[in-house]
């Protein structure tokens, strides 16, 4: 037998014990064991970056929801402001037909007392009561105030507006006494005080419609509002 022989012999079998050796390895316990642990581990880790991300996930959800809530809440208050209010007519019946005649641009002035610190949502409520106040005298029908013709007038003509300050009650009454003297449709809103004013409270004075150059004799002195 020669040496290559030998030699091709001996690698064989060492190959042969080698891969013996191996296959026990793989099949036994303890490597089952800890392979199995390997992959609870991984399962282990897997459900709790999945539970952490459920976790921040229901925690932003909560936190938009309470956000929205309180959103709401405000909403809702600021409207309370408006909607509950309920406003009483303190009014004249005037005959304004001596106006139709003059020309020129016709509108509606809105006359808004400042000492009040009426809030924005507060004076625009109160400016639609006068609005709408001034608006029913004038098309009251068989009324002493009845004007269609000066009220269709003034539709036609885009139904201007003004708005307009004054610092006190005082300064109202007499801006109506003198829109009186001269024939001009005037309107008062008395508030109930049910939000933010004192029950009673003149708030918006509404004056018109009526040509531009009479209501410029009456607040002419006036600031914008």
């Amino acid at each position: 037998m020669t040496s290559s022989t030998l030699q091709l012999i001996t690698a064989c079998s060492l190959s042969l014990v080698t891969g013996i050796y191996i296959g026990q390895y793989i099949s036994s316990p303890a490597t089952q064991t800890n392979n199995n642990h390997n992959n609870k581990n991984k399962k282990n880790s897997t459900g709790k970056d999945s539970s952490s991300s459920n976790s921040s996930s229901e925690e932003v959800t909560a936190a938009s929801q309470a956000q929205t809530s309180e959103s709401e809440s405000d909403y809702e208050n600021e409207n309370d402001d408006e909607s509950d209010e309920s406003s009483e007519e303190e009014d004249y019946l005037v005959n304004s037909k001596s106006l139709n005649d003059i020309p020129g641009e016709t509108r509606l002035a809105l006359v808004i007392r400042t000492d009040l610190k009426m809030t924005k949502g507060k004076v625009a409520a109160q400016c639609s009561h006068a609005t709408l106040g001034a608006y029913r005298l004038m098309s009251m029908e068989n009324s002493e105030s009845e004007n269609l013709p000066l009220l269709r007038r003034w539709e036609r003509h885009g139904q201007a507006k003004i708005t307009l300050q004054c610092k006190s009650k005082d300064d109202l009454d007499l801006l109506f006494a003198k829109a009186i003297s001269l024939n001009v449709n005037a309107y008062m809103v008395r508030d109930a005080g049910r939000t933010q004013i004192e029950p009673g409270s003149i708030t918006v004075l509404a004056l018109g419609p009526a040509p531009k150059p009479v209501l410029d004799q009456i607040t002419g002195d006036l600031k914008l509002y």
